[in-house]
């Protein structure tokens, strides 16, 4: 008798402490991703509006340049290199790539359109200024040096980025913003909009 009350108990412990080794997984599991993997990030600014309103909360995955690399159109979050921000404004900005190292980034076109390796792009996330067509107010030809991206906001006529500050090391890059994760109205996924970027040729 008593061995088989023991042996119907088994089944039961067994499934016990299954659940409580899946449980504790799931809970190490999250906690790796949160720390390692995937970071939430408020945005303070305007600098990339209407792609980023103030108060909108996004994802950013922090494999992205580490494991993955960046691509044109990516929305980034990097560390200030310096001088970007002024006392008391936090240590962390959110721009679109424009430029990838070797890169030559200039504007605007006759069209006022962006130009990468001599390829016009075609930006509709960018907010122009009241009637004008140009991505930019100011005209510009950077090479972005090796280890660098240059960065821009789609806010382009309220965004202080590398026309003023210069080119990011890829070593800043925290990692890419791949949703918009609130306000609940706000949901989505970020584009890079690869139809166009993809279009730019590799810098001769």
């Amino acid at each position: 008798m008593s061995e088989t009350s023991t042996e119907r108990k088994r089944p039961g412990w067994k499934f016990l402490r299954d659940l409580v080794i899946i449980v504790v997984a799931a809970l190490l599991a999250s906690f790796l991703v949160k720390a390692y993997l995937v970071r939430s990030f408020y945005i303070p600014s305007a600098s990339m509006e209407n792609t980023l309103l103030v108060g909108d909360r996004v994802l950013v995955n922090e494999l992205v340049p580490k494991a993955v690399g960046l691509q044109r159109g990516d929305v980034v979050v990097f560390q200030d290199p310096g001088g970007w921000l002024g006392p008391g404004m936090g240590d962390d900005l959110i721009k679109r790539v424009i430029g990838l190292p070797g890169d030559t980034v200039s504007c605007c076109d006759a069209d006022g359109r962006l130009q990468v390796n001599g390829h016009a792009v075609d930006e509709p996330y960018v907010v122009l200024q009241s009637g004008s067509n140009r991505v930019s107010g100011q005209d510009f030809t950077e090479k972005v040096p090796a280890g660098q991206i240059w960065v821009m906001g789609d806010n382009r006529y309220d965004s202080a980025d590398s026309r003023v500050h210069g080119t990011v090391p890829e070593s800043d890059v925290v990692g890419r913003a791949f949703v918009i994760t609130w306000p609940a109205n706000r949901w989505s996924v970020l584009s890079r909009y690869g139809d166009e970027w993809d279009q730019v040729p590799d810098a001769g």
